[in-house]
């Protein structure tokens, strides 16, 4: 059974600047990777603010899950979440201390301005600057802590808060895809009081650069965690699931993508019966007709261009025990329509069953 981490901090320790560059200086080996995950507090444990004026979520409740991208458009995506009322906010890709993000506490900033309260936990930490364009972009700057992660912010208490990482297998560490990190991909999972009844949420955020296969056991290791947590409640799980129905490889030859959509176009928004895990939360009694917006896809252009089309269906919300409707998927722009995410949001209307 995959471990349940409970800890929580009110405030997560980063370690400094010279920390991280201890790690950098280690040899890029599994080794070093282990011995830094093992060491760093960030990553056993969850960061918790309750809210200052607590309320009762509504009965049914509006969920909305989003990939923010690391809530990089900070005041545009304020805005947009303003104009979007849920009873709970279900988050991944969310920075704390990254120069590419301001160095601000992103999670802090969105629960403040929606007089709420959050539930963080760290996904990696990153020991540059990110991603190669922002490398470019951030160029001689530091960050503060260098967190990224996921998490919920709402208005209501949350119980229980939780995280189980999904990985370990340092992937990230060397270098390989452009970028170095200790951490892992997780699921994130706290309880919303419905109407009187517990309904566990779930963030979850899989890897993107791997396969079929990988999303399958990773699945088996969220669901093992959810069954070892839930004990029966109802479980609504929102995450962007990378479900590209492609490996890694595959998905950077054009020419093979382009061959496979001219046999079927619906691929990339349709990717059920290509990829196992969606066979394995059904026999676990998860849906996903109800609560989602079918061949739809969640991806859009970044304002710098990118990325570009085809397009795919890869964030889902899955549910068990619950009573769906009104899914949507919310464009992830601001109030001049300018885009602030390249994944929509995805909102649906929940009760106990």
């Amino acid at each position: 059974m995959p471990e349940l981490v409970t800890r929580v901090f009110e405030g997560l320790p980063a370690p400094s600047l010279a920390e991280r560059q201890a790690i950098l200086d280690e040899p890029v080996r599994y080794e070093s990777f282990e011995k830094a995950f093992a060491r760093l507090p960030i990553l056993h444990g969850v960061e918790v603010r309750e809210p200052t004026a607590p309320v009762k979520a509504g009965s049914p409740a509006r969920i909305v899950f989003w990939n923010a991208e690391r809530l990089k458009y900070l005041d545009g995506s304020i805005r947009m979440l303003t104009a979007t009322p849920a009873d709970a906010l279900v988050l991944c890709e969310i920075d704390v201390g990254m120069a590419r993000t301001g160095n601000k506490h992103t999670m802090t900033a969105l629960a403040d301005a929606l007089g709420a309260g959050y539930v963080f936990g760290t996904e990696f930490l990153e020991l540059g600057l990110g991603d190669l364009r922002e490398q470019a972009t951030f160029a001689g700057q530091s960050n503060v802590s260098g967190l990224h992660g996921a998490g919920f912010v709402s208005r209501s208490r949350l119980g229980r808060p939780a995280l189980v990482r999904l990985e370990t297998s340092g992937r990230w560490f060397d270098g390989a895809f452009h970028e170095r990190r200790v951490g892992g991909r997780i699921a994130m999972l706290a309880e919303l009081d419905v109407g009187g009844s517990p309904v566990v949420l779930v963030t979850a955020h899989y890897e993107s650069h791997t396969d079929t296969a990988d999303r399958l056991l990773q699945t088996q290791v969220m669901l093992d965690a959810i069954d070892d947590y839930a004990q029966g409640k109802p479980v609504l799980i929102g995450g962007d699931f990378n479900t590209s129905t492609f490996t890694l490889e595959q998905k950077r030859d054009e020419a093979h993508v382009a061959r496979s959509l001219a046999v079927d176009p619906d691929r990339l928004v349709s990717p059920e019966r290509y990829e196992p895990m969606f066979a394995l939360l059904e026999d676990c009694g998860y849906d996903w007709e109800t609560c989602n917006v079918l061949k739809t896809a969640t991806q859009r252009t970044r304002p710098d261009g990118t990325p570009k089309p085809p397009f795919g269906k890869i964030d889902w919300l899955f549910s068990r025990g619950l009573v769906c409707t009104d899914a949507a998927v919310l464009p992830a722009v601001d109030s001049d329509g300018v885009a602030v995410s390249d994944h929509e949001a995805l909102a649906v209307t929940i009760r106990p069953a």
